[in-house]
């Protein structure tokens, strides 16, 4: 049985005290929640965020990390320093890391295996453009993201991969995948693991659904038999809005 997975991804906003006042209103409204929970705050303030979730049901994520351990990779952030900071999870291959900063599947990869050898939970982000959805690549787009970013991976760290499906096409611009479209590719995403890990390493991974989850759709996202849980974006940056996605069913 997978559990229900909800993470917030607060990208590039906030200061540390307007995420310090955002996690204090998560934790306080989250404490009695029924499902896993993540929060992703800005490099900035992580620290800040960690103290305040510390000993809470919500876990502390990282948007990013560097592909290397340490060294001169100026403007970088390191596997041993969001560790020091009590990152637990680390997002990786984010649609926004793929189109905007070039990150390709390779490096990617790399990022992820590093993640993994010291003791992180990946969420690894896959996802079409609408270009490529409509010349029907959706899913060869989706299985090559899978299979690259997993290559190396052994079958003993998957239980900490969590895939997160996000249609780029759908990532802040108010559109929604219906819950069949998504139902669909997650379920094609389960096949891809299963022939990369086994069945029964399909049935036990957790994919969420990205792409402008809110409020009012939550539910009937989360009511699909290959939905475990939701990558939230713009809808994370309120508990208003947070909280009641968190606390769906």
């Amino acid at each position: 049985m997978r559990d229900y997975y909800i993470a917030g991804n607060w990208k590039m906003h906030k200061t540390r005290s307007e995420a310090a006042e955002l996690a204090g209103a998560l934790a306080a409204q989250l404490k009695d929640g029924k499902h896993k929970y993540l929060v992703a705050p800005s490099f900035t303030s992580l620290e800040t965020v960690g103290a305040i979730i510390k000993g809470t049901n919500i876990r502390l994520g990282a948007q990013d990390v560097a592909c290397e351990e340490q060294g001169a990779h100026t403007g970088e952030v390191s596997v041993l320093q969001l560790k020091d900071l009590g990152v637990r999870t680390v997002i990786l291959g984010h649609s926004e890391r793929r189109h905007i900063y070039k990150e390709d599947d390779e490096l990617i990869n790399k990022k992820v295996k590093l993640a993994l050898k010291h003791g992180f939970e990946v969420i690894l982000c896959v996802g079409e453009l609408l270009e490529e959805r409509e010349a029907g690549k959706a899913e060869a787009v989706c299985e090559t993201q899978t299979a690259k970013g997993l290559a190396g991976v052994a079958l003993e760290d998957l239980d900490r991969v969590v895939i997160a499906y996000e249609p780029v096409w759908a990532i802040g611009t108010g559109k929604t995948a219906t819950p069949e479209d998504a139902d669909a590719v997650h379920a094609f995403i389960r096949k891809v693991i299963a022939r990369l890990y086994g069945q029964a390493a399909a049935e036990q991974i957790v994919i969420q659904y990205g792409g402008s989850v809110k409020p009012e759709n939550a539910a009937q996202l989360m009511a699909k038999e290959n939905i475990d849980g939701a990558l939230v974006g713009g809808a994370a940056l309120k508990a208003e809005t947070f909280v009641p996605i968190a606390k769906f069913g």
